[in-house]
């Protein structure tokens, strides 16, 4: 796995733990079936035991880091209470968290975001350049020159805002290795993740919703039929330069199907096993994970009555940008009364749209 180098400073050269983490991620991952992407990890010991594993590396390095020395359990108590452990241990949650977060949150919305990394106090600006060509015309045999044309790039910025997520914990339970801080770690990755893929696809949604529907010349459009899929597909597809994918919702996927009502499908076809047409008309077809919309009873956020066709590899319509390592800090030991601690974690990050790519939508009736 590839740190980034503050990361590597903070690992002093060793990234073992690093490494045990990614592995434990991507196999918490795989048993809960979160993500498209296969997940590559050590299948021969279980999650609970790398969970045991992890915890114990986990107060090594706390201890490691912090130098002080935790020789028994008779003064875990004493232990816990001392404020560079408290700090050790939240500065190594963060940059575990900094550790997956970018490979994570690309497996997620990857294909239509693109992720930058930068220090703190930095912001982003991006080049857009011009998408038209330059125009070849007839010339006089006597005509020195054409007309002159000269290509002007324009620039978007993006400035990251901070946020901010504040957990109760039991430091001394997790320290006496009565609870998982493993357990804790995956639970801020997975809700500073969906928040970030919340603001994304927040972004591309309008941006999508915003594009041109003029028929026939348009990049949207209402109603699916395999030839509006085609049809739009293709402009996508010659404007970009590069050959466009359609993405979608598992749901809004069933709908590719071919205009012609004659087709038969076995039990073992795409459409039956995974719900959808992997190649529909000469086109990848990808689906987009749902997420849970949390500001509602059971809702999801993702439209499930849209479908995008996009260019990937020409440039992503959002840019993701995050803003140095994750800031992580402690109350201290005994400032609440029932003895928990509020562990405070906070994240910059930037969501904006800055691309000369097109896209195009079908909105399905």
């Amino acid at each position: 796995m590839k740190l980034q180098n503050h990361l590597l400073t903070f690992a002093n050269e060793n990234d073992e733990l690093f490494d045990l983490f990614a592995d434990y991620w991507n196999h918490y991952c795989s048993d809960n079936k979160i993500g498209n992407t296969v997940k590559s990890y050590d299948k021969e010991i279980s999650l609970d035991e790398k969970d045991a594993v992890l915890n114990k590396m986990l107060r090594e390095a706390i201890i490691r880091r912090s130098g002080v020395a935790y020789a028994n359990s008779d003064n875990v108590a004493e232990w816990f209470t001392h404020p560079l452990i408290r700090h050790e241990t939240f500065a190594v949650v963060g940059a575990l968290i900094d550790s997956v977060l970018p490979q994570t949150i690309i497996d997620s919305i990857g294909l239509y975001t693109e992720v930058r990394v930068g220090g703190f106090g930095d912001s982003f600006t991006f080049d857009i350049a011009p998408r038209d060509l330059f125009v070849v015309s007839k010339g006089g045999r006597a005509q020195r020159v054409g007309q002159n044309h000269r290509e002007f790039r324009g620039q978007e910025a993006i400035i990251p805002e901070n946020h901010i997520m504040t957990v109760s914990v039991y430091l001394y339970k997790v320290l006496a290795g009565q609870e998982s801080l493993a357990s804790l770690i995956v639970k801020a990755l997975q809700s500073i993740e969906t928040r970030m893929t919340l603001d994304a696809y927040n972004a591309f949604k309008a941006a999508m919703d915003a594009t041109d529907t003029t028929a026939n010349t348009g990049l949207q459009v209402s109603g699916y039929s395999q030839d509006e899929l085609v049809g739009l597909a293709q402009r996508v597809g010659a404007w970009n330069k590069s050959r466009p994918v359609v993405i979608g919702t598992q749901r809004a996927l069933q709908s590719v199907l071919p205009d012609d009502a004659n087709y038969r499908y076995s039990l073992g076809d795409d459409y039956v096993s995974v719900g959808y047409i992997r190649i529909a008309f000469g086109y990848d077809v990808m689906v987009l994970p749902q997420v849970a919309d949390y500001e509602t009873e059971f809702g999801v956020a993702l439209d499930d009555d849209r479908i995008w066709i996009l260019s990937p590899a020409s440039d992503k319509i959002i840019k993701l940008c995050l803003e140095g390592s994750m800031l992580s800090y402690s109350d201290n030991a005994f400032d609440n009364a029932n003895l928990t601690q509020g562990a405070t974690m906070q994240k910059a990050w930037g969501v904006g749209v800055a691309t000369n790519a097109l896209g195009g939508l079908i909105t399905l009736s």
